[in-house]
């Protein structure tokens, strides 16, 4: 388990549900600071050591949704959700 409380068995999970270029929609995001809506879509630039999913959210930027904290689902390919 690394500093941040993540296995490295859910690490490798999550690289594995989140590659590089998957298209996501945000869940949930626990940040007051940020207005991205629930349901906006994304495509995953990476997941960092400690388990942030890194997004590019189609037009707000990028920011990554924090491992337990936040949540997005992958948006199966073909798919216009």
């Amino acid at each position: 388990m690394n500093t941040m409380g993540i296995s490295q068995e859910n690490l490798v999970k999550l690289r594995s549900t989140f590659p590089p270029g998957t298209r996501v929609k945000l869940l949930h995001m626990d940040d007051p600071y940020t207005k991205i809506p629930e349901g906006t879509l994304g495509t995953v630039r990476h997941v960092d050591d400690i388990g942030t999913i890194h997004v590019s959210w189609d037009g707000y930027g990028c920011l990554g949704v924090v491992y337990v904290e936040d949540a997005c689902q992958v948006i199966p390919s073909g798919s216009n959700d």
